[in-house]
Formats: C-alpha cells, sequence, structure tokens
C-alpha cells in the first residue's frame, strides 16, 4: 500500500490504499465439532466454535458497506466460525509495529492485512504462518498479480483483498482537440506527447516523488521481474533489459521537454490537471477516485478517461503500485477458519467496492460508483479497472525489506527531475539498495 510522505494520506481520502486489518484468532463456546487444519499452517483442534478477532482499518464511511455489516452475513451463516471486527484509528505503520510486538509476546491476531511491499519483511522476521495448502484452494478467486505477491519464497502466506495495477488517464475531449489518442505504445506515446508539447499541454508527468513505485511498476510492465530466490539465495535484477526500455523512454521525453516534471503529492500537480496543462499521466488505479476529487468543480469533470497502459513490449501487462494483502500470522491455531473467512470477506466485491477498494478478486465484476462514473464521462471506470488487474503481472514480486531502499532511489529520482541525473540512474538505486537491504537483514544474496 501507499507509503511515502502524503501518499498514505491521500490514498486513505481516495480508495483507502493504505488501509490495514487487522484480527486475533482464539477458541470460544463449547459443544460438540473439530476445528480440522489440512494446510501447511500449524493448528490446533478446537471442541466447539471459534472466534476470530478481526480489527480493521477500511474507513467505514458515509454511504459504505460497514465493515461491521458485512461480518455480520458472515456469522449468521458460520455459527462454528464467528468474527469480531473493530476499527483500529492509529497510522499503518503503527499497526504493523503492533503486529510485530504481538507476534513476539506470543499475542498475535491470526489474521492481519499488509501491504503487498510489506509482507516478504513480515515473511522474513518469520511473523507468518505458511498457508500455501489452504490458499491453493482459493487461488482461482483473484488477479493472479495480486495471488502472486501474497506469495514469497514459494510459500504463501495469506489472500489479497485490493490492488493497485498502473493504468493510464487521460483527457478524452482534450486529446480530441490535439488529434491524438490513447497511446497503445511507446512509440505512440512519444509521438503524441511531443504533438501535445507543441500546443502547451503534457499527457504524462514524471514524479520523482513516486520514483520506487511508478518505475517499479513500469518495469514490470516491460517484463521485468527484479527480484527471484533458488536455492535460498536471492536473485537482483532491477538494472535489466526491461527496466532499461522505461528508463530510455522516460530519457527521452525528459531530454525532448514533452512530460512535465512534478511530484504527485505536491501542488503543482493539482494545478497542472486543474489547468489543463496536464492531460493524462500513468497511475495506480487507486488514483481514480483522488484525480476526480482534484478536479471536483471544474472544466475537467466529464472530460476524463481509463485506458490500459501502453504496451511496454510485452502485450497488455501492467505493474503493481500499491495493494494489499489478509497474512495469516504466527501463533494463528486455527488457519483453515481464518482463510475460509479471509476468501469470504475478500471476495464480497460490491461491499469493498463501497468502502473505495479496487478489488483483488475477480469472483464478479466491480460497479462503478455514479459519481465516479460522470467524472469519466460516463464510462464504466471500474470495468476498466477490473481488466487491468487481469492484465497484473505474475512475475514481479518484491522483497523482504524492499520499503527500505525508497529513500535512495527517490533521491535518484529527485536528481533525474531537476536535470542532475538520468533515469538509468533510479534502476541502478534500486539495484544496489536492494541487495544492500537484503545484506543488512540477514538475507544471503547471489553474486
Amino acid at each position: 500500500m501507499p507509503t511515502r510522505r502524503n501518499r498514505t494520506a491521500a490514498c486513505a481520502v481516495g480508495v483507502v490504499a493504505g488501509a490495514l486489518m487487522l484480527g486475533a484468532c482464539g477458541g470460544a463456546g463449547s459443544g460438540s465439532g473439530q476445528a480440522s487444519t489440512s494446510g501447511s499452517a500449524g493448528a490446533s483442534s478446537a471442541a466447539g466454535p471459534v472466534t476470530i478477532e478481526y480489527v480493521h482499518r477500511l474507513p467505514d464511511g458515509d454511504g459504505m458497506v460497514k465493515v461491521a455489516d458485512i461480518v455480520k452475513k458472515w456469522n449468521s451463516a458460520h455459527p462454528d466460525i464467528q468474527v469480531r471486527t473493530t476499527k483500529f484509528d492509529g497510522k499503518a505503520s503503527e499497526l504493523i509495529t503492533k503486529l510485530e510486538k504481538d507476534v513476539q509476546a506470543g499475542k498475535a491476531p491470526c489474521l492481519a492485512q499488509v501491504g503487498y511491499s510489506e509482507a516478504p519483511t513480515m515473511f522474513a522476521k518469520g511473523f507468518t504462518e505458511d498457508v500455501t495448502a489452504q490458499a491453493a484452494k482459493y487461488k482461482d478467486h483473484f488477479s493472479a498479480g495480486a495471488f502472486a505477491a501474497m506469495t514469497v519464497g514459494g510459500k504463501t502466506i495469506g489472500l489479497p483483498q485490493d490492488t493497485g495495477p498502473m493504468v493510464y488517464y487521460y483527457n478524452k475531449a482534450e486529446f480530441a482537440k490535439l488529434g491524438i489518442q490513447a497511446p497503445k505504445n511507446l512509440d505512440e506515446f512519444k509521438a503524441a506527447a511531443k504533438k501535445a508539447a507543441a500546443k502547451g499541454k503534457y499527457i504524462s508527468a514524471f514524479e520523482p516523488d513516486e520514483g520506487l513505485m511508478f518505475m517499479s511498476a513500469q518495469a514490470a510492465a516491460a517484463g521485468a521481474k527484479w527480484y527471484s530466490n533458488d536455492g535460498g539465495k536471492w536473485k537482483v535484477d532491477a538494472n535489466s533489459a526491461a527496466s532499461k526500455t522505461v528508463a530510455d523512454f522516460w530519457q527521452s521525453m525528459l531530454d525532448d521537454k514533452t512530460t512535465l516534471v512534478a511530484e504527485r503529492w505536491g501542488d503543482a500537480f493539482g494545478k497542472a490537471l486543474n489547468d489543463q496543462k496536464l492531460i493524462g499521466t500513468i497511475g495506480a488505479a487507486w488514483e481514480a477516485p483522488l484525480l476526480s476529487d482534484t478536479m471536483k468543480g471544474t472544466k475537467n469533470a466529464g472530460q476524463w478517461a481509463v485506458a490500459q497502459l501502453p504496451d511496454y513490449g510485452k502485450g497488455q501487462v501492467t505493474g503493481p503500485d500499491g495493494g494489499s494483502g489478509v497474512a495469516v500470522l504466527k501463533g494463528c491455531k486455527y488457519a483453515d477458519q481464518a482463510m475460509q473467512f479471509n476468501d469470504w470477506f475478500n471476495t464480497q466485491v460490491s461491499d469493498l467496492v463501497s468502502q473505495g477498494l479496487v478489488v483483488a478478486a475477480t469472483t464478479d465484476s466491480m460497479k462503478t460508483p455514479d459519481a465516479l462514473k460522470a467524472f469519466y464521462g460516463g464510462q464504466d471506470v471500474f470495468a476498466e479497472l477490473g481488466q487491468a488487474n487481469k492484465n497484473l503481472s505474475a512475475d514481479f514480486t518484491y522483497i523482504p525489506f524492499f520499503p527500505s531502499i525508497d529513500d535512495g532511489v527517490v533521491k535518484a529520482a529527485g536528481a533525474v527531475g531537476e536535470g542532475k541525473g538520468k533515469v538509468a540512474d533510479i534502476f541502478a538505486a534500486a539495484q544496489d539498495g536492494s541487495i544492500k537491504a537484503l545484506k543488512d537483514g540477514g538475507l544471503p544474496v547471489e553474486g
């Protein structure tokens, strides 16, 4: 999920991309019945029903289907697996810290939602259970790319909930005036960017403050597999040919001055949108409501549209920028029951969409909220985002301690934005930072 600066707050307002959930497992009640387990995680039997404590960070705002009401439906249908839920109001980082302390103290909850980039760290620290066998039963319910994000070193630690595949947002009306269309590949993108720039418009923005997720997601779209683990050693390949494709693409537009340089979470970005200077942007799926909110009440309303990311040379593929999954934490006694609820809850598509999530489940189609549909000119936006879910690369996953490389990458991206560095430096920083993060974490690295 979003982890940088104002990104967390912005996403909480927009689609709750930083939402985390937390639950606690324990036995309760009496009578007959046996809580069985057939998965990889350790589990114990329970006489009678079990109770799973579930603490969430979803907004539960006006007009949303409340989490407690969703859970009531589960409890009514599953008397032997009861779920109690409360809302955690602290920051996402505070919840992660609490989870680690709870695991270390032997009083961890069963279920906790963590960002995909944080999940490998939780796994490496031994804070999650191996629920590979249980998860296999539900694999087909979710986007392959999102499911892969909950697998570390061949072990699945939970199920996905929401996603952030990269898509392309553009002002359809302004594009029509310029005689251009949403680009289908990088050559078309660069050509359209030149035509727009000649009229003082930009169809993209280079975002230094989003350097890590912005660039890694596009590298994934170009076919990159930055990280792999073979024989117990991690291999880092952030400087791959796929990354070079992305670096060359952006360097070309920066050199030609055909892309706007603006921090995503700075005021200049929003002003450029509202002034219709910036008429297109590559962004995560969860940015759809954020963009509409930024441009609310301006002449942009009804003009924008969403398209799939251009072809980076590997066909209709996109990469991850945010998203989260619900992991089973170490010490959970009832992994089977927890995973049953995990799957059910995360496939309540319409209810979760009401909470602002771009849902990872593929079991049902997402319905676009009326206000969002109106801003995007009547487009069924969530249908487009659902297609992006299906296009999400299953080859691009994260390493343990991935968030720790953020500062170095953003520093390199900042230098690029100031004209003091090259885009290739961003990927070099990711390469060096990843190796250092793994070694600092005591993990073996190949080469």
